[in-house]
């Protein structure tokens, strides 16, 4: 998706819609049993107090999700929709011309991140799960001059889809959970 401003194409790469849906429908999947089970069991936290809880979790959790990357002619930015808190999340910038290199690091589970690092040494990380992302990197390349041909996502859309799976699964089971809680 484009947008102009000031006679300057920006491209704009918002978070991939299958890990958004993913991670709100995990959250929805993992909360919303928690207000019907401490009813049913008489336990001393009031279910209202955990509806209001998951209410401000999914909003915070919506929010943090809202990220977006920017690319433009002087540099890339991350940054969220002007109603997010600053603590959820801040966001960072760089022009094209403070890009030393774009650096390789491995996860501590097996995986490779990359950070761009400017030349005050600064390292910004690479956001890897927005959808557009090979686009998003052809574009780096051409305003950096940094070959990214082996730059590729931390996690493959299929990992989301078999996530999404279980998470429809947990749904279901949340159900059947949801109903006894009710008619016990």
């Amino acid at each position: 998706m484009t947008a102009n401003s000031a006679n300057n194409t920006a491209s704009i790469f918002r978070l991939s819609p299958l890990i958004r849906i993913t991670l709100l429908s995990l959250y929805v999947a993992l909360t919303i049993p928690l207000p019907f089970l401490s009813q049913a069991t008489a336990a001393p936290i009031p279910p209202a107090l955990l509806w209001l809880g998951i209410s401000i979790g999914l909003i915070a959790l919506y929010a943090v999700l809202t990220e977006r990357v920017i690319l433009d002619d002087q540099g890339i930015q991350v940054n969220y929709p002007v109603w997010v808190p600053r603590f959820l999340g801040k966001g960072w910038s760089l022009a094209w011309s403070e890009v030393k290199e774009l650096k390789p690091r491995t996860t501590g589970q097996g995986g490779i991140v990359y950070y761009f690092l400017s030349k005050q040494g600064k390292a910004y990380l690479l956001p890897v799960r927005v959808a557009g992302f090979a686009q998003m990197v052809r574009q780096v390349q051409v305003k950096t001059g940094i070959d990214t041909t082996d730059v590729r996502p931390l996690a493959q859309p299929w990992m989301y889809m078999i996530l999404l799976g279980c998470t429809l699964l947990l749904l279901l089971v949340d159900g059947l959970t949801i109903t006894t809680a009710l008619y016990q």
